[in-house]
């Protein structure tokens, strides 16, 4: 094979991928794309966010949604959605595996 044959593979290459990263951008822009974003910057001042998502099989995860101050763990799956734990307070302090409640008094988390 020639030089120019290997530079037209390339040329081609670079093409499709550009065409793909437009796509994408373009159905992000639109809204098409699934906006999840945990845990960034942006999000943080909102008061509905998305905490953190963990699969758990290929047809269930659970994920933990923050509103306001409070969170909720949500189990997700193909036929129904089921809020296992609501209204959890913020304050789990991961070091010391204690949660604060309003008194000062700390209770262990199971």
């Amino acid at each position: 094979m020639e030089v120019s044959a290997y530079f037209q593979y390339i040329l081609a290459l670079m093409f499709v991928l550009a065409l793909i990263l437009i796509i994408a951008y373009g159905a992000k822009k639109l809204g098409l794309m699934a906006r999840v974003t945990t845990g960034s910057a942006k999000t943080q001042d909102k008061r509905l966010n998305i905490v953190e998502i963990l699969p758990i099989d290929a047809r269930r995860k659970l994920m933990i949604i923050r509103r306001d101050d409070v969170e909720h763990l949500i189990m997700l799956g193909l036929d129904r959605d089921i809020v296992i734990e609501q209204n959890i307070q913020r304050g789990f302090h991961k070091t010391t595996g204690y949660m604060s409640n309003k008194t000062g008094n700390r209770t262990e988390n199971l």
